[in-house]
C-alpha cells in the first residue's frame, strides 16, 4: 500500500509542520498564570503515552512533513529519563528538536539531553528578581533556573531562548531589564502575552500587555531591528548598535498569528490538538492501543488537520475557553 506523505494542509492553506509534544502534565513549578497553588488532577500514569508510543507517532507525522517537534509539558524534566525519549526521537532523523523547560534541573540534565541529541532549548523565566520569581512560580528557585542556563551554554545548547510571560501590574516593570540581560548574556528573550489558559481563571484583558508596547519600551532605551523570522510566531528583533542576544513578542492576543499558524499539538494522554485554544481533540492514544496501523494514524492525523479552523476567538464575544488550561495541553 502507497503511503500517504503529503504535507498537512488545512483547509486555509495553511502548512503544519511545527509538533509541540507534551511529555507529561505534572510540573514542579506552580505558576499563577497557570496552575493553582495545590496544583492539579494528574492524568493516571497508564493513560500517559510511553516514550515508544510518542516515537511511534512521531515517525507517523515526519511522514506527514513536521519538521520541527518541541517536548514540553507540565515540565518535561520531571519525567524519568526523558533524555531517553530525546534519543529515540533524534535517531528519527528529526531536523529540529528542543524543549521547553522551566529549567529547575537543566544543571544536571542539560549534558546528557545534548547528548542524546536536543539542538536547542526554551527556559521559561517570568522575572530577574528572586523575590518576585518566587511570587510568580511559588518557587524560590531563581538561582538554580539561571544556573541550568549556564549549564545549558556550555553543552550547546543554542540559540537560549527565555519565555516570559507578560503579566500587568506584576512583571511589567522588568521589559527594559529583560532586553539589558539579553545582551548581556546573549541569549533571546521572548516577551508572551498572557493569554486565558490559566487553571484558576484570573485572565482579563486588563492585564495583558499588548506586545506593541513591549517592543516601544525596549525601542526607547535599546533601538531594534526586526528580523527575518519565516514562519515563526514570534516577531523577532536584534540590537541596532550590534549588541549580542535579542528580543522577540509573541502577540497571541493583541496580533494574532492565526492566518500564518503552523503548529500542532500532542497532550501528554495521546490527544491531537490543531490548535492551542481547540475545542476538538483527536484520541490518538486510543487508536495506538488499539492497533492501528500507521496509515490509519496518518489518515487520522490529516481529517483532524482538515478540520482545523481558523483560529481563536480571544477578542470577540462568543470566545469559549478549552476545558484543559496550559499544563494540560502542553506549552
Amino acid at each position: 500500500m502507497r503511503r500517504d506523505t503529503a504535507p498537512l494542509v488545512d483547509r486555509f492553506g495553511r502548512v503544519a509542520d511545527d509538533l509541540r509534544i507534551s511529555v507529561t502534565d505534572r510540573c514542579n513549578f506552580r505558576c499563577t498564570y497557570c496552575m493553582p497553588a495545590e496544583g492539579l488532577a494528574w492524568v493516571p500514569w497508564s493513560q500517559i503515552l510511553t516514550y515508544e508510543e510518542i516515537a511511534r507517532l512521531v515517525r507517523v507525522f515526519l511522514g506527514l512533513g513536521v519538521r520541527t517537534v518541541r517536548l514540553t509539558g507540565g515540565e518535561p524534566l520531571v519525567r524519568r529519563e526523558v533524555e531517553t525519549l530525546v534519543s529515540l526521537l533524534a535517531a528519527q532523523g528529526v531536523p529540529d528538536l528542543s524543549m521547553t523547560t522551566n529549567g529547575f534541573f537543566l544543571a544536571e540534565k542539560a549534558a546528557a539531553l545534548a547528548a542524546a541529541g536536543l539542538r536547542r532549548i526554551n527556559v521559561s523565566v517570568d522575572s530577574l528578581l528572586r523575590h518576585r520569581f518566587a511570587e510568580m512560580t511559588r518557587r524560590d528557585a531563581l538561582d538554580r533556573v539561571l544556573d541550568g542556563l549556564r549549564a545549558a551554554a556550555r553543552a550547546g545548547l543554542a540559540p537560549i531562548k527565555l519565555n516570559c510571560v507578560v503579566v500587568r501590574g506584576t512583571n511589567d516593570d522588568e521589559i527594559v531589564d529583560f532586553a539589558r540581560f539579553a545582551r548581556a548574556t546573549g541569549y533571546e528573550v521572548r516577551f508572551i502575552e498572557f493569554m486565558p489558559l490559566d487553571a484558576e481563571e484570573g485572565w482579563s484583558p486588563e492585564r495583558v500587555v499588548p506586545s506593541r508596547e513591549v517592543l516601544a519600551a525596549i525601542d526607547r532605551v535599546h533601538r531594534l531591528v526586526p528580523v527575518d523570522h519565516g514562519p515563526e510566531p514570534a516577531r523577532v528583533f536584534r540590537f541596532a548598535d550590534g549588541a549580542p542576544g535579542g528580543v522577540g513578542v509573541i502577540a497571541s492576543v493583541s496580533d494574532p498569528f492565526c492566518g500564518n499558524c503552523n503548529r500542532i499539538r500532542l497532550t501528554a494522554d495521546g490527544q491531537f490538538r490543531t490548535c492551542l485554544f481547540a475545542m476538538e481533540e483527536t484520541d490518538l492514544r486510543a487508536l495506538l492501543r488499539a492497533g492501528a496501523t500507521d496509515d490509519d494514524l496518518a489518515r487520522a492525523v490529516r481529517g483532524a488537520v482538515t478540520r482545523k479552523w481558523a483560529g481563536h476567538r480571544i477578542n470577540e464575544a462568543d470566545f469559549v475557553r478549552p476545558a484543559r488550561s496550559m499544563s494540560m495541553i502542553g506549552g
